[in-house]
C-alpha cells in the first residue's frame, strides 16, 4: 500500500461555477469525469449581479 497500490481513483471531480458576466466564482460542485467530458454551463443566480446569469465551469484553485 505504500506505493499507492490498491487505491481506487474517484471519478468525481470538484470544480467552480463562475459567472460569465462579472467573473464572480459563486458555486462549487462536482461532476463525473467519465460521463461528462465537456465543460458545464448552467443558468444560476449571481448575488453580485443580482440576477440569473450563465455560469461556466472553471478550475478549482488549491
Amino acid at each position: 500500500m505504500a506505493d499507492g497500490e490498491g487505491v481506487a481513483r474517484m471519478p468525481q471531480m470538484k470544480f467552480i461555477l463562475q459567472c460569465s458576466e462579472c467573473g464572480e466564482q459563486n458555486y462549487i460542485t462536482t461532476k463525473n469525469r467519465q460521463d461528462t467530458q465537456k465543460k458545464i454551463t448552467l443558468r444560476k443566480h449571481c448575488p453580485r449581479c443580482n440576477k440569473h446569469t450563465e455560469h461556466r465551469e472553471a478550475r478549482l484553485r488549491k
